[in-house]
């Protein structure tokens, strides 16, 4: 069960937003989204804790579809993970940094595949912000701005997730929605 702290659930247009606190591995979603490189090798961090939860047929999977362009994602099956599907967003080169450019374009690639595959929930983690080291604040403001602009449009989407694994994420994507609220 995912730990949730302050569940906040935001309706926006035909699908909700939510935002918690827990362990993106947990959620029993369409797909979860993975922060990754291109190349799409799950090493540390949150893609370490997908392969280990996972199990190995997810970098088997990985190795047929990588790698691929920083900015771009790719789909693969969750494995032993309790989603359908993990969606691998490389917002950055292994071993580098994410930038503002990749993280956007990674993002709109993550809602692109969900729409062609019309799932209707997805679970973000805060992309590029661990190995990568982008700024949280920075990061929130991208993420939630490119998927409320996503929302504005026809959309197979019903819940989109924003999985936090820490407090002071949590808390700045929440001070970051609300802002959009006012």
């Amino acid at each position: 069960m995912p730990i949730k702290v302050n569940l906040i659930v935001k309706e926006y247009f035909m699908a909700d937003i939510h935002i918690e606190q827990g362990d993106i591995t947990t959620y029993a979603v369409d797909a979860i989204v993975n922060a990754a490189n291109n190349d799409l090798i799950l090493g540390g961090g949150l893609a370490g804790a997908i392969a280990r939860r996972g199990g190995p047929r997810i970098q088997e999977e990985c190795r047929r579809h990588g790698p691929v362009r920083v900015g771009e994602a790719a789909l693969t099956g969750a494995g032993d993970l309790p989603a359908r599907y993990i969606i691998h967003a490389a917002s950055m080169r292994l071993g580098g940094r994410t930038t503002a450019e990749a993280l956007e374009s990674t993002v709109r690639a993550c809602l692109a595949i969900a729409e062609e595959h019309r799932l209707h929930s997805i679970a973000f983690p805060a992309i590029g912000t661990g190995i990568a080291g982008f700024p949280l604040d920075r990061c929130a403001e991208i993420m939630l701005g490119v998927v409320r602009e996503h929302l504005e449009g026809k959309t197979a989407l019903k819940d989109v997730y924003f999985v936090l694994f820490d407090q002071q994420a949590y808390e700045k994507f929440e001070s970051v929605y609300d802002k959009y609220e006012r």
